[in-house]
């Protein structure tokens, strides 16, 4: 089948043909002609499966013929990075019908977008709190609006923007075609399509469960937290030598990670939210344009990078929501395509691991980098293995008339209870207050008075005070760790 079968217009046909497209994918073939015929659509299908072009193509042809200089559609996305992507598809396969497309997100000013309102455009491409921006001071016009597009609904969801979505919706006329598209359709979206659509089309060629593209390979590398900046240089260095695109769980994190990359070496693009907008589409060109080889990002701009070749993604960090890690992935293995999506995983992963095996229904493959496994104290269970002073001891099964614990009486950790020759922390503390720590040397234990348990003995005191004030402030000072 051909782009031209689906019913396209020959001029927008030849626009897809040269941007290298011949056939259609599964999710456009199944939304294009439904979305011809003016129906109201749910297109879910994985990242990295043409949605976009499912949608572009159709407003396209819809809006070829009529009024110009009138908004007539209306494109809502999370994020700036996703709502650039689609103004240059809209003028990459609308090279032929000449319409007029523009783009407001925020992280720029508002007059060039305000003036560009003004004069009047065909299509708007809009993140939803600069549109409610523009809305709020008069200027954006709504009385032509034929067809409005959620694209990537369930990262609006996750962002917090369905209220700002609602809003929007609002002020719509309330005759028009909505169409519906997203990676994955939880049960809230499901809610909401309910709401807004009208006997809508429903075209899903993804699974109901979440699951990444058939050509990613996916595979886990256990290391220890304390080495993952080297094995991700070590990556680099041996089998990631293609574009790779690298994730972080933090703006800080990610800057961390690219000025190590770049001390070894390797040339870094930098993508998170705290980025000029500049800063960010620099970036975006760097890497597109291959003078980047790595790009290291953050989740929030995850679903706006659609940059061809990415060979391998890498999760430096697993995110702390499962389906973004589906999210991802999709930036490789796009369009048909194969790549590698490479997780690395500390103990402290396993629960997101679960999450994510959970969720796209199969085991990852683990695989250990040679000289980066994890060692074995890293890889324990908590309190498994570890030396006597770390295990969890309980009150009730201290000697009797022992007293405090020898950790709370400066054996091999700050002291919790008053008078225990520990530094003072508590009223009542017959023990002079000093800083912590001091007169007891790094990692060694303070000397601890133990029990002489020989009949007739009596334990010494710890500190000087008499024995009875040394239980008294233990017993209070056990009362207090119930805060």
């Amino acid at each position: 089948m051909t782009f031209s079968e689906l019913g396209l217009a020959p001029e927008i046909a030849r626009a897809v043909l040269e941007k290298g497209y011949e056939a259609p994918t599964p999710i456009q073939a199944g939304t294009i002609p439904g979305v011809l015929s003016g129906k109201d659509l749910i297109g879910c299908a994985q990242t990295g499966t043409g949605k976009t072009a499912a949608f572009t193509l159709p407003i396209l042809h819809r809006l070829r013929a009529g009024t110009r200089g009138r908004l007539r559609a209306l494109i809502l996305t999370p994020t700036r990075e996703l709502a650039l992507q689609i103004t240059d598809s809209l003028k990459a396969y609308g090279r032929h019908v000449h319409l007029d497309t523009a783009v407001v997100h925020g992280g720029v000013g508002h007059q060039p977008q305000e003036s560009k309102l003004r004069r009047g455009v065909d299509i708007l491409v809009a993140t939803p709190g600069r549109l409610l921006d523009h809305m709020g001071r008069g200027y954006v016009d709504f009385r032509a609006l034929e067809v409005l597009v959620l694209d990537e609904a369930d990262r609006m969801l996750d962002m917090g923007f369905i209220r700002d979505v609602r809003r929007i919706i609002a002020a719509l006329p309330a005759r028009r075609q909505t169409l519906m598209f997203s990676a994955t359709m939880p049960d809230e979206i499901r809610k909401l399509s309910r709401e807004i659509l009208r006997d809508p089309v429903n075209v899903e060629v993804a699974p109901r469960r979440s699951a990444p593209a058939a050509g990613v390979r996916q595979t886990l590398l256990p290391v220890d937290t304390s080495r993952k900046r080297e094995l991700m240089a070590h990556l680099l260095e041996t089998e990631a030598r293609g574009l790779t695109l690298v994730f972080t769980r933090t703006k800080h994190g990610a800057n961390k990670l690219a000025r190590h990359l770049e001390g070894r070496g390797h040339s870094v693009a930098l993508l998170h939210g705290n980025r000029s907008q500049s800063q960010r589409n620099q970036a975006l060109a760097a890497f597109k344009g291959k003078r980047a080889r790595v790009m290291v990002a953050t989740d929030i701009a995850g679903r706006g990078i659609d940059v061809e070749g990415i060979a391998h993604v890498v999760n430096y960090d697993l995110p702390n929501v499962p389906e973004d890690y589906v999210h991802r992935i999709g930036r490789t293995a796009r369009a048909g395509a194969s790549g590698d999506a490479l997780s690395l995983v500390s103990p402290e992963d396993h629960p997101h691991v679960r999450g994510i095996e959970t969720l796209i229904g199969t085991k990852i493959e683990r695989r250990v980098v040679q000289g980066f496994a994890e060692t074995k104290a890293a890889s324990r269970p908590i309190g498994q293995g570890a030396p006597a002073w770390a295990r969890p001891v309980s009150n009730h099964s201290r000697p009797k008339g022992a007293g405090a614990h020898p950790r709370h009486m400066g054996g091999g950790g700050p002291a919790r209870h008053m008078g225990s020759g520990a530094p003072a922390r508590h009223m009542g503390s017959s023990a002079p207050s000093r800083p912590m720590g001091a007169g007891v040397p790094a990692r060694q234990a303070a000397p601890v008075a133990r029990p002489n348990f020989s009949a007739g003995a009596q334990a010494q005191p710890a500190n000087g005070s008499d024995s009875s004030s040394r239980q008294n402030h233990a017993w209070r000072g056990r009362g207090t760790r119930r805060h």
